[in-house]
């Protein structure tokens, strides 16, 4: 298994897609850098250095949105938890911006989870099997004296691995890139976490302060399992449709499409078993209001579970049976 693994893994790097996927998140954070300065300048200048001052210019800005009239009911609840999240930092006197590099990480990987990181992993995971249908290579393989479900299962611990260095490269670069700009301190600055967004309503009892080095792991556990739930899934479409193309297609316009019902379908009660809609796992940190009231942390955990389950069943059931002659 340690040589089967040890081969795909070969192939992926021979493909060179780490490294691309590499200069592509290197382009992304220089970008993001340079936005987040600018506004941090700009910030500056306007109200000056003090946090306070900053966040409670934030609390008049949602106050006045909230006013107008021709506001949609979902947009007026998630100001509404904006606003008593922001007064509870400003009540508890913690900065929710700590300035340096940690911060930059968790901001990034917050907004990067669920679309731009499943889109790496998309398209590390299309091909890993519809390749070799591509190629012709898949008669050859399958010759081999090992059973097809270990050939597979070598697959899918490549593609395992290479989720998380993908991950591990997201990570690294944002916060080497930012440090240059932000410094590289914060990592035991407080975060709160615990929020209950429900409604419009935002519940503080469980509410708890951690480190953010603590908050940050929490942050890439999630985003990781849902790197692995988006990569399972292509990794069974690459198993069902031998066209790469195709199978990149499919992924990349449920991703959109999750992207756009998350701010559509709150009164689409069924929604919520699409696993499109539960991949912003870290917005529950950081008490986000979840798309469809009645969403939970738990929920969402366990129905990604669930899919990922049944993708990668039929993913070796297919695998095992099809005839590739």
């Amino acid at each position: 298994m340690v040589k089967l693994v040890h081969n795909e893994m070969m192939k992926i790097m021979a493909r060179k897609r780490l490294i691309v996927i590499a200069l592509i998140t290197a382009v992304l954070v220089g970008l993001f850098t340079y936005a987040q300065y600018k506004e941090t300048m700009e910030r500056q200048e306007k109200l000056g250095t003090d946090w306070r001052a900053q966040v409670q210019a934030q609390i008049v800005d949602i106050s006045n949105r909230l006013s107008s009239s021709r506001m949609s009911e979902d947009l007026r609840e998630r100001l509404q938890i904006t606003l008593k999240q922001s007064q509870y930092y400003l009540d508890h006197d913690i900065n929710p911006t700590e300035p340096g590099a940690p911060s930059f990480v968790r901001m990034f990987i917050e907004n990067s989870g669920p679309m731009f990181i499943p889109l790496l992993v998309m398209v590390i995971a299309s091909d890993l099997v519809s390749s070799e249908h591509t190629l012709g290579s898949i008669k050859l393989l399958l010759t081999r004296p090992v059973k097809r479900w270990r050939i597979l299962l070598s697959k899918y611990v490549a593609l395992i691995l290479s989720i998380s260095i993908i991950i591990a490269i997201v990570g690294l670069l944002a916060y080497l890139l930012s440090g240059i700009v932000f410094g590289y301190r914060g990592l035991n600055a407080p975060v709160i976490t615990g929020f209950t967004a429900q409604g419009g309503n935002l519940d503080t009892s469980e509410v708890r302060l951690v480190s953010q080095w603590r908050f940050l792991f929490m942050d890439f556990g999630l985003v990781w399992f849902v790197a692995v739930v988006v990569g399972t899934l292509s990794f069974m479409l690459s198993v069902l449709i031998r066209s790469t193309a195709a199978g990149m297609g499919i992924m990349l316009a449920a991703l959109i499409s999750g992207s756009i019902l998350s701010n559509m379908v709150s009164s689409w009660e069924f929604a919520k078993y699409l696993f499109m809609v539960n991949l912003n796992l870290t917005g529950y940190l950081s008490g986000a209001a979840p798309p469809i009231e009645g969403m939970t942390l738990l929920f969402s955990i366990t129905l990604l579970s669930l899919w990922w389950l049944a993708s990668l069943f039929v993913s070796f059931v297919v695998f095992t049976r099809q005839d590739v002659y």
